[in-house]
């Protein structure tokens, strides 16, 4: 049983009056954006530092993935139109690959961050 059903009417408007609701968070900002178009990636390869965030848009007519070799990361089925964002948390190379055309390859460059 929900914890709400059990609260009176005037409790659950007291409470979303005081914004009991989650507040959405910012995305952060990406510094390099990878289009996929013709069932490639570009640019490859992207050179970012650590903590920067890179955003992959589907331009293409087909869905896509950005699939990380070492399954660190992955973006999921993305449409036509479809973005999704990426934070690099260490430095690397991190090679990936569409899930759904295997073909598809690029490349982020994470550098170390300057001190």
């Amino acid at each position: 049983m929900s914890i709400f059903r059990s609260l009176p009417l005037a409790a659950l408007v007291a409470l979303a009056l005081l914004g009991a609701s989650p507040t959405p968070t910012a995305s952060p900002k990406p510094v390099a954006i990878v289009h996929i178009r013709d069932f490639k990636y570009n640019p490859t390869p992207v050179v970012v530092s650590v903590g920067d965030t890179v955003e992959f848009i589907n331009d293409d007519d087909e869905a896509h993935t950005v699939t990380s070799n070492d399954k660190s990361f992955d973006s999921g089925g993305l449409d036509t139109g479809e973005t999704w964002l990426h934070t690099f948390a260490k430095p690397g190379k991190y090679a990936y690959f569409c899930a759904l055309h295997p073909w598809m390859k690029a490349v982020v460059i994470v550098k170390p961050s300057a001190p």
